[in-house]
């Protein structure tokens, strides 16, 4: 086990798990625990970034758990972030090693600080917008992360981390962290039935994005009233309703692919029959998922339990981490 290689990644507790979300990470994750140690967390310190209610923040995050555990995700590979402090000491520490000219430049901080939500009366920008991606830093690097899974577009999240983590080497005298690399993924890019030419989203609205556990009758709906073709397409080629609906059905399993294909090349596909061949594809991956997310919800209570004790022994290593981050800093251990 100590001579695999590591992989981290987390989520934000933000609600239900959807399409987007699976296909576009977890499924992923799922597959990543067979081959490398795996350590996915729940990041509830970067969910309170902006303005959130403290109960529903709670529940989110049970809920996301159980969700994680009922699409594969081993609970013993699964952390919450808050139980997990050392995260924050972390961050602090390299809040320190951080160049204020590279935070300032994440697009994330940008995007989210110029949203309506953000410009809102009752709202404002908290440090811990801009700072997050150091906290980012300090989830990847406390484990001593080989690879982080992410798409082909989204480098700019792990350069700060190997940026702070050169300076932490440099500043130190020590190659101490190993500077972790991107693990690139061939995963799809799914976007809302409702509008194609945007990402799938719970922010958007309820027609945005397809549950993972929503029920047969709902998915079956919305694919039914997916946006297929809006004009301006030339002929011959995929509209991005389409496009979006054979990526739906081409990620949850391809049963019926080749033949809806065929039928598109040839000109003589059929909307219909296509988001027929879709929902029964998406009723059928999904079917597992809720059997499976009810006999957890049975033993709630058990499987806390495990997230607390997987989050406690994945807890030390990140102590060890710090404790000898700190002393490489100069900083004082409670041990002596």
């Amino acid at each position: 086990m100590s001579d695999q290689k590591r992989v981290l990644s987390c989520i934000q507790p933000t609600g239900e798990l959807h399409l987007g979300n699976y296909f576009g990470a977890v499924k992923n994750w799922v597959d990543l625990q067979e081959k490398y140690r795996c350590f996915y967390g729940v990041v509830d310190y970067h969910a309170i970034t902006m303005p959130y209610n403290a109960a529903k923040l709670r529940n989110q995050t049970w809920d996301l758990i159980v969700d994680l555990v009922a699409v594969g995700i081993d609970p013993k590979n699964l952390f919450i972030q808050s139980l997990i402090p050392e995260h924050a000491e972390l961050c602090w520490i390299f809040n320190c090693f951080a160049s204020f000219g590279h935070v300032s430049r994440m697009t994330q901080f940008k995007d989210k600080s110029q949203s309506s939500s953000a410009k809102s009366k009752d709202s404002f920008i908290s440090v811990g917008l801009f700072d997050y991606p150091v906290l980012q830093a300090a989830d990847i690097l406390i484990y001593k992360a080989d690879y982080v899974p992410v798409g082909k577009d989204q480098d700019q999240h792990l350069e700060l981390t190997r940026a702070i983590a050169d300076r932490f080497n440099h500043a130190t005298g020590k190659d101490y962290f190993v500077l972790p690399e991107t693990l690139h993924t061939d995963t799809p890019k799914i976007k809302s039935p409702a509008d194609p030419t945007k990402k799938m989203s719970k922010s958007a609205g309820e027609k945005h994005y397809i549950g993972v556990f929503a029920e047969e009758a709902r998915i079956i709906k919305q694919v039914k009233s997916a946006v297929t073709d809006t004009g301006g397409t030339p002929d011959g080629e995929m509209s991005a309703g389409v496009e979006n609906l054979f990526e739906l059905l081409r990620a949850s399993g391809g049963e019926g692919y080749d033949e809806q294909l065929s039928a598109f090349q040839s000109g003589n596909l059929r909307y219909s029959d296509l988001k027929e061949t879709v929902a029964a594809s998406l009723v059928k991956l999904t079917k597992g998922f809720k059997e499976r997310k009810a006999e957890i919800l049975e033993d709630k209570r058990g499987l806390k339990y495990q997230i607390k004790e997987a989050s406690a022994e994945i807890r030390k290593e990140a102590q060890k981490t710090l404790a000898e981050v700190k002393e490489l800093s100069g900083l004082m251990n409670v041990k002596l």
